[in-house]
C-alpha cells in the first residue's frame, strides 16, 4: 500500500496527537497502519463511534492480523465496567415523557401539558448531565443548552422544579429503584475514573464525542493517546456532543487528501465551509480531491429534513414514477416516529380529533392540535415538530402514501438493489454513494444572513449555524462520482460539478407499488389516493451524592 506523506508522518509520530481528517481521507486505514508499526505485544484500544462502525473496524483490524487491538464503543466499554456485574436493570430505549411524569409523580399543575413539558425537560437535563464531564448536577446550568425563546422562558420559570426532579430521577437509578439508561451507565463509568489496561488509545470520530468519554480518555496518563476526526463533520451537538479536537492541546496533524471524490467536489465543499466566515473566524480548509470513481451502482437522495425527504420520495415514486425499488437509511419506519415514541399516526389522529386511536400517552393527553404545537415550542422537540409538519402537508393522504412507500421498500439485506436510497444527513454519516442528489432544504447564504439580521439585539446561535453548514458539507462529501446540486447553491465564483439528470424510461407499476407482469397499468398519485382513501379512517398502527 502506497501511503501519502501525511499518512507517513502520522504513522511515524510518537506521543499524543490529534488528526484532523477530511471526509474520505482514509483515517481508518491510517490508524490500522499506525497500529501495525507498534510492538506486537502493545495493548491497543480503538474507540469507535457506534456499533456498526465497531463491527466494521473489528473486521478490518482482524484482517491485518492485529489481535492486540480491542475495538469498543464508549457505551460497550462502560457497559462492561458498570452494568455487566452491577446488578442493574437496563432501560434500553430510555424513558418516554409520560413514563418520567408517572415515575416522578409530576402532576402538580392543573394544566397537564405543563406536567408533560416538565417531564421532557427532566429527561433532557438528565441526558445533558450524564454526557457532560461535570461531577454534580448543580455544576451545570441546563439553560446553556436551551435555545428556542419560548422553551427558554418556560425553563427559566420552572428551573428549580426541573433541577429537583432531575436529581430525584438520577437518585432512583443510583439506588436501583428503576432501570438505568445508556446515558446513566456511561456517566457512572466516567465518575468511576477508571484506569484502562491499554498502552495506546485510538479515539475515532472525535468531533462528535461525549464530554464524559473525553474526560475518561484524557485521564489515561499511562497511555499514548490519538484522537481523530473532522472538525467540519460535527453534527451532533444537539445530543450534547462536543468537538474534542478543539478541546485537546495535542500536536495537530492532518489528512487533507480525499480518495472518495474528485477536485471539483473538494472545491465545492471548501466553498460551502467558507460560509462560516459570515459568522465566525473560520480559516479556509484545503482539501485535495483524488477520487476517480466511475461506477454508478448506488444512487442516493439526501435531505436536511424528514419532511423534504418524504416529499421527494413521494414525488419520485407516485408523481414522476422513476423509482421501482427504494431504501431509506435506517428503514422508513424510523422516519415516522419521534425519539420519545410518538408515531406520525398519533399526530394525525390528534389532528383529526380521533382521540381513541391515539396510542402514545402524552399525545393522547393533549386536548387539541394547538396544545401539541405549544408542547413542541416549549420543549424544542425537533422530531415531533417534523412529524407535525408532515401531517400538516399531507393530512389524510398520509397513511396511503406511507403504505405505498413501504410496498416499494427493500429489506436491509437487499439495499444494494435499490433504484434510489433516501436519507437525511444524520442517518448517512459515514456512508458513501456513487451518485448523490441534494435537496434544497440545507443552509444557504440568504438563510445565514436572515438569522444574523433577526438576532441583531441578541447573540446569534453560532453553534447551530456552524452545524447547519457542516450538514451541507457532510452531504456533499458522500458522493463518489456524480453530484446533483440544486440551483440555489450555485454561486458566480464556484466551479461546481453541475450534472443534468439522464433521461430514462420510467418503469411501469402495478396498483400498490408492486411491479407486476400481469398488471402494468400506470396509476397517478391522485389515482392511488382515491383507491386507498378509505384507509385514512383507521390509522391505528400495528445524602449529597453526585446527583
Amino acid at each position: 500500500m502506497k501511503l501519502t506523506t501525511e499518512q507517513q508522518q502520522i504513522i511515524a509520530h510518537r506521543g499524543d496527537m490529534k488528526i484532523n481528517a477530511v471526509a474520505g481521507s482514509g483515517k481508518t486505514t491510517t490508524l490500522i497502519q499506525y497500529a501495525k508499526q507498534l510492538p506486537p505485544q502493545a495493548r491497543i484500544l480503538y474507540l469507535a463511534f457506534n456499533k456498526s462502525v465497531k463491527i466494521e473496524a473489528e473486521q478490518k483490524f482482524a484482517e491485518q492480523g492485529l489481535g492486540n487491538v480491542k475495538v469498543e464503543t464508549a457505551h460497550s466499554l462502560a457497559f462492561r465496567y458498570i452494568v455487566r456485574n452491577g446488578g442493574y436493570e437496563l432501560q434500553s430505549n430510555g424513558y418516554k415523557a409520560y413514563e418520567i411524569k408517572e415515575m416522578l409523580r409530576i402532576n402538580a399543575h392543573q394544566d397537564d401539558n405543563i406536567n408533560y413539558i416538565l417531564a421532557t425537560h427532566v429527561g433532557r437535563f438528565m441526558a445533558y448531565f450524564c454526557n457532560s464531564a461535570a461531577r454534580k448536577v448543580r455544576h451545570l446550568n441546563y439553560l446553556d443548552v436551551v435555545t428556542d425563546a419560548k422553551a427558554k422562558v418556560f425553563v427559566q420559570h420552572y428551573y428549580d422544579e426541573i433541577l429537583t426532579q432531575t436529581r430525584t430521577f438520577l437518585a432512583k437509578m443510583y439506588r436501583k429503584e428503576i432501570a438505568i439508561t445508556h446515558d446513566y451507565y456511561l456517566k457512572q463509568f466516567q465518575l468511576l475514573s477508571p484506569k484502562l489496561p491499554y498502552q495506546y488509545l485510538l479515539f475515532d470520530e472525535g468531533q462528535d464525542a461525549s464530554p464524559a468519554m473525553l474526560d475518561v480518555f484524557l485521564k489515561q496518563t499511562q497511555a499514548t493517546k490519538v484522537i481523530v476526526g473532522d472538525t467540519h463533520q460535527q453534527i451532533y451537538s444537539w445530543r450534547y456532543a462536543i468537538n474534542s479536537l478543539a478541546k485537546v492541546d495535542f500536536e495537530a496533524l492532518h489528512l487533507t487528501k480525499s480518495f472518495r471524490f474528485d477536485g471539483e467536489v473538494a472545491h465545492l465543499a471548501t466553498q460551502f465551509l467558507d460560509w462560516k466566515k459570515k459568522f465566525s473566524e473560520h480559516e479556509s480548509l484545503f482539501i485535495r480531491g483524488a477520487g476517480n470513481h466511475k461506477s454508478l451502482n448506488s444512487k442516493a437522495t439526501l435531505a436536511r429534513t424528514n419532511l423534504k425527504l418524504l416529499s421527494k420520495a413521494i414525488e419520485l415514486v407516485f408523481e414522476k414514477r422513476q423509482v421501482d425499488k427504494l431504501y431509506f437509511e435506517g428503514h422508513i419506519n424510523s422516519y415516522t416516529y419521534a425519539e420519545d415514541g410518538a408515531s406520525i399516526y398519533d399526530v394525525l389522529n390528534l389532528y383529526n380529533g380521533k382521540y381513541k386511536l391515539i396510542r402514545d400517552k402524552m399525545i393522547a393527553s393533549l386536548p387539541d392540535f394547538e396544545a401539541l404545537e405549544e408542547y413542541i415550542e416549549k420543549t424544542e422537540d425537533q422530531q415531533l415538530r417534523m412529524l407535525k409538519e408532515i401531517v400538516l402537508k399531507y393530512k389524510n393522504e398520509l397513511p396511503s402514501l406511507l403504505k405505498g412507500l413501504k410496498n416499494y421498500h427493500l429489506p436491509t439485506e437487499k439495499k444494494s438493489e435499490a433504484d434510489m436510497i433516501f436519507s437525511t444527513v444524520h442517518r448517512c454519516k459515514g456512508m458513501e454513494y456513487d451518485e448523490v442528489s441534494l435537496e434544497d432544504d440545507f443552509i444557504t447564504p440568504d438563510k445565514i444572513r436572515k438569522v444574523l439580521e433577526e438576532s441583531k439585539d441578541e447573540n446569534p446561535d453560532i453553534t447551530k449555524l456552524n452545524e447547519e453548514v457542516n450538514l451541507l458539507y457532510v452531504a456533499v462529501t458522500r458522493s463518489r462520482n456524480i453530484l446533483h446540486i440544486p440551483a440555489i447553491y450555485k454561486t458566480s465564483e464556484s466551479r461546481v460539478h453541475w450534472v443534468k439528470a439522464k433521461k430514462s424510461k420510467p418503469p411501469k407499476f402495478s396498483e400498490f407499488g408492486k411491479k407486476s407482469e400481469a398488471n402494468t397499468k400506470r396509476f397517478s398519485l391522485q389515482d392511488y389516493l382515491k383507491r386507498t382513501e378509505q384507509e385514512s379512517d383507521n390509522l391505528d398502527e400495528n445524602g449529597d451524592l453526585w446527583f
